[in-house]
């Protein structure tokens, strides 16, 4: 049985200075550790630390993992903070 930390997840976090970053991850405990730790994370993360979860959505698969976070990379702001302000996702 896979818990909430395990299978493809994409991802909104909130950085520090109000931005968001989007990804995706197979175990989203540990790559939201990474984003705040001292090495790991993504490379536009790190001078904005710490992040919050703010947004997750679980995916069948890498693949529609990806093509997902496109779509959300590609939203506008104002509609990425009505897609987290509408959230139903239980999050960690």
């Amino acid at each position: 049985m896979e818990t909430v930390e395990e299978g493809w997840h994409v991802y909104i976090v909130c950085c520090r200075d109000g931005t968001h970053y989007t990804g995706i991850a197979r175990n989203l405990a540990r790559r939201l550790s990474e984003h705040n730790s001292a090495r790991g994370g993504a490379r536009y993360t790190r001078s904005r630390r710490p992040v919050k979860l703010v947004y997750a959505e679980r995916a069948a698969s890498r693949s529609a993992a990806a093509k997902r976070e496109y779509q959300l990379k590609r939203l506008p702001l104002a509609s990425k903070r009505e897609l987290i302000e509408s959230s139903q996702h239980p999050l960690i």
